[in-house]
């Protein structure tokens, strides 16, 4: 018999809090959508994550009082055995807000889980996803930057400090002369590698080398706004020449992040989301490339690299997956 006990995922975004009813087999309900908008202050945010879940499960025609546990998943640094979310540049002004907490007594005192937004997406793979078939995955998520999450024997890698599992500021260049990162340190993966890198790369290529490329339009146009990654890799796939250099170093690049990973946890899947996995197969086989290229050899060989399949929906997923362990461990 599967496990009908039932939990409330929510993911909450920078733009958009995500939420839905999944069963203890991982079955998703139909999810909901809020705008998060945290500038109107983290009371108003805990006001619209108590209104996300209550739209969730009447969305699954689930009785609140019928929830076995509520899990949350939320970007920036915090302090995951506390329960706080302490000054993520994506939610400001929020700040040492205790989510579990709050959230928990919205709910008449039911069990919350708290888990980091990558972690959150890298178990909702793990469990029903990409990895479902594998003890062990390491999932990078390319978006606006490069977030990540390692899961091993079934447990997310939180770290002593809860910031294990932050791929995209693995070094990949000197200090002293790598591109700087969001981060305000240089030469970390995000900075090379993370959709927004490619577009700069991209931009400095266009205003430095004279090689023809299709891609100029689109820098002097509408103050360059066209230029996306996904404009960059639908030029590279026919073609164009920049595009294809920037394409290729980026694959370069997420392939000496997977083999510093390789030699650290030597997982059975490695995994790759977010808004650049529309390159397709070519993009990913690039990657492949590299990580034989620069890994360890006997582990290069053996490790599964693929493309995610859950899209948005593996944050709420996980974070249901972290209600899920709360609920089996009471």
């Amino acid at each position: 018999m599967g496990d009908a006990r039932k939990f409330v995922g929510l993911d909450v975004g920078g733009t958009t809090m995500k939420a839905a009813v999944v069963d203890g087999d991982g079955r998703a309900a139909p999810a909901i959508s809020l705008p998060t908008r945290p500038e109107r202050g983290q009371d108003a945010g805990l006001a619209t994550m108590a209104e996300a879940i209550r739209r969730a499960a009447a969305a699954a025609g689930v009785a609140l009082d019928d929830v076995t546990a509520i899990g949350v998943a939320t970007p920036g640094m915090m302090d995951i055995e506390r329960g706080l979310i302490l000054d993520p540049p994506n939610l400001k002004p929020w700040r040492n807000l205790e989510v579990p907490r709050h959230v928990s007594a919205m709910f008449g005192g039911k069990p919350v889980a708290f888990q980091n937004d990558a972690n959150a997406a890298a178990l909702g793979e793990f469990w029903v996803g990409a990895g479902r078939e594998f003890a062990s995955m390491v999932l990078f998520t390319l978006g606006t930057g490069v977030g990540g999450g390692i899961v091993l024997g079934g447990q997310v890698l939180e770290g002593a400090h809860s910031h294990g599992g932050e791929i995209g500021h693995l070094r990949i260049e000197l200090p002293d002369r790598g591109r700087l990162c969001g981060c305000g340190r240089r030469g970390c993966l995000e900075a090379y590698a993370s959709a927004t890198a490619v577009v700069a790369r991209t931009r400095e290529t266009l205003e430095n080398v004279a090689t023809p490329s299709g891609l100029r339009q689109l820098l002097h146009a509408d103050d360059g706004r066209g230029l996306t990654s996904e404009a960059i890799f639908d030029a590279a796939a026919a073609g164009d020449a920049v595009a294809q250099r920037v394409v290729a170093d980026t694959a370069f690049y997420l392939g000496l992040g997977a083999s510093a990973l390789i030699a650290t946890v030597d997982p059975e899947a490695i995994v790759f989301a977010g808004g650049m996995v529309a390159a397709g197969p070519p993009f990913l086989d690039a990657i492949r490339a590299n990580v034989h290229r620069y890994a360890l050899d006997y582990p290069a060989e053996r490790v599964t690299i693929r493309y995610a399949t859950l899209g948005s929906d593996a944050g709420f997923i996980g974070a249901a997956a972290t209600a899920k362990a709360l609920a089996d461990a009471a």
